[in-house]
């Protein structure tokens, strides 16, 4: 049995090894399951590897990781930090916001939806990709690390010159999957109201990545997201 997920081609290829093996197949059985026991899953389905569709392999200039998808009503859709526009900015997707500005200058969004960094090359990987609702790291322990760091091993190896953007101790620890010899690794505390004070503020990985990207011949990221506002 092979679970063929709704992947972009260019993931597929890199990934195929990882879809016929145990952990992959376990993954499914848990998550079908859970569904027949009416526990609500986010994201939807069809936005679990959302992050994989909006930014294809070859396309990838910078990675930035999180741990698992929001677990609340609305908010998770596939992207680390990212909410969709009709959903309010989390604490932690505001302080990022927040050192945009001040690292670039840049208006702070009425929206906390970041497909358009996704679109230019931004991969927002959560390690994690599926959450119970309103129990955050339910799914901790299904398969779903494997199966990212496959992704992350991949990048490292078949690509050069990337970005990795690694906030917080759990993101940290992925720098083993990276070859820091072809890729660069910025790292800072997690923009959590919690860590962003202790140097997520004024880490100014924005600006920094850009300068890496233009020395590497990449385009740089326009970080700025239109100001669509949201309802209160």
């Amino acid at each position: 049995m092979t679970l063929e997920p709704a992947i972009h081609p260019s993931w597929k290829e890199e990934l195929s090894e990882q879809f016929s093996k145990p952990y992959f197949l376990q993954i499914k059985k848990t998550l079908l399951e859970e569904k027949k026991q009416g526990i609500l899953i986010y994201p939807p389905g069809n936005l679990i590897f959302n992050a994989f569709n909006l930014t294809p392999f070859d396309e990838v200039k910078v990675v930035i990781i999180g741990q698992d998808p929001y677990h609340g009503t609305g908010q998770a859709h596939g992207l680390s930090f990212s909410v969709p526009f009709d959903t309010k900015a989390p604490p932690s997707l505001k302080n990022i916001f927040a050192e945009l500005h001040d690292d670039l200058q840049l208006e702070i969004p009425g929206h906390g939806n970041l497909t358009s960094w996704a679109k230019q090359g931004v991969l927002l990987l959560n390690a994690i990709l599926t959450v119970q609702a309103s129990k955050a790291a339910s799914h901790k322990h299904i398969g779903w690390e494997e199966f990212t760091d496959g992704a992350i091993t991949k990048l490292s190896e078949k690509r050069a010159g990337l970005v990795f953007l690694l906030w917080g101790k759990f993101a940290e620890a992925k720098k083993t999957l990276i070859d820091e010899n072809k890729h660069y690794v910025l790292t800072a505390p997690h923009p959590s109201p919690f860590s962003a004070h202790s140097g997520f503020f004024g880490c100014k990985h924005f600006s920094k990545a850009n300068e890496i990207l233009q020395h590497e011949g990449y385009n740089p990221i326009d970080w700025q997201l239109q100001t669509k506002a949201v309802s209160e």
